[in-house]
């Protein structure tokens, strides 16, 4: 009989297995899912199920173009992109000005990072949660119970000149493709925000501006941006896992670059919806600190990702938000008798300490900032 240490070091060897990721997992040949990524049945994704909560269509965005808003149309595009934030929290961005050679580079030097070997990736391995790169996969590897069909590089972008030395050295040409795709959707997020701003009413062409309105732009242009790699390998049981979980993302906006492999899905009117993937397109969302910020005008939505068993799927999310030492608050032009404060400040130091101890699920975060 062999002694309890061992049985101890065989269920060792494969938690380590699982540190190293779904990447790692498929390169080595897995053909059933392993017990640590079977998500219970009442989580399971039932994509293709006759499943009340999940809709066999899929969804088109609203989109916003954004060459129009610079336009004589621009009152009608703010109107689109302000029900757009109401009804979905979600929106497609076309015309963005981004150059296509700048998408598809960003995508290749992704694909070729994840195509290292396992040595190189792993390098980039840390659980300090502000560190300026961390490789890593599921949500939170040394907290998640049921581990999600994902691997993960995250790249911490500003102050861009900081960072960058950290960043990985290879591919070689990694870091001067992944700056200038950071830096051009900065560029994107800021006139996003302005365009957000005024249709919220508190900023723009049409009104007076005052120190406080050029101050809240300028605290935008002088955020925080952190970008997300996502790899999702092929699955061979994608009926069981996710490749993430439903949740929300905790910063102001988000600009999602996604490969042409279906996976998003969002959930609107009670239904999971798939999102269609569109070339050469942004689906930008609403983060937590919107929602706070326009005291619940604006919602976060719940999204998640499925995964497929014969493709891999490939996204870039650059999550964007005010500095990381700013108190995040409703805006006090937004408050009124009829409209009181629904939520109380929140920064980042707080969001990091609690999904530092606990699992981040669905929209908990952004609940414990609210007000009864």
């Amino acid at each position: 009989m062999s002694p309890p240490a061992l049985a101890m070091t065989n269920d060792d060897a494969r938690e380590t297995e699982f540190q190293k990721g779904v990447k790692h997992l498929f390169e080595n040949g897995v053909s059933k899912l392993p017990k640590k990524y079977v998500l219970p049945v009442s989580d399971r994704p039932n994509v293709d199920k006759e499943q009340p909560n999940t809709a066999k269509s899929s969804l088109k965005l609203p989109i916003i173009d954004f060459a129009e808003l610079e336009g004589p149309n621009r009152s009608l595009v703010l109107n689109s992109l302000s029900s757009a934030c109401e009804e979905y929290g979600f929106f497609q961005v076309i015309n963005h000005g981004i150059p296509i050679e700048v998408i598809r580079s960003m995508i290749d030097v992704s694909t070729r990072f994840f195509g290292l070997p396992y040595e190189e990736r792993a390098k980039y391995m840390t659980s300090d949660m502000a560190s300026p790169v961390r490789y890593g996969t599921s949500l939170n590897q040394s907290k998640d119970a049921v581990f999600c069909w994902r691997d993960f590089l995250k790249l911490v972008c500003h102050p861009l000149s900081d960072v960058l030395p950290h960043w990985p050295s290879s591919p070689m040409d990694f870091r001067e493709l992944a700056a200038t795709y950071a830096k051009e959707t900065k560029y994107l997020f800021l006139r996003i925000t302005e365009a957000i701003l005024e249709s919220l009413g508190l900023w723009g062409a049409t009104k007076e501006k005052t120190p406080e309105d050029d101050e809240i732009v300028k605290q935008f242009q002088d955020g925080s941006q952190l970008m997300v790699v996502n790899c999702f390998p092929p699955c061979p049981e994608p009926d069981l896992t996710l490749g993430m979980p439903p949740h929300s993302d905790y910063g102001f906006l988000t600009l999602l670059l996604q490969d042409e492999v279906e996976g998003l899905q969002i959930q609107y009117k009670g239904k999971w919806i798939t999102v269609e993937p569109r070339a050469n397109s942004f689906v930008v969302n609403v983060g937590d600190h919107l929602e706070i910020f326009s005291n619940g005008r604006y919602k976060s939505v719940l999204h998640r990702v499925f995964v497929n068993p014969a493709k891999p799927r490939l996204s870039v999310a650059s999550l964007h938000s005010l500095p990381f030492n700013c108190m995040v608050g409703p805006s006090p032009k937004l408050i009124d008798e009829a409209n009181p404060r629904r939520y109380k400040d929140t920064d980042f130091a707080t969001f990091l300490e609690y999904i530092s101890s606990c699992e981040p699920k669905k929209k908990n975060f952004l609940e414990s900032r609210k007000l009864t």
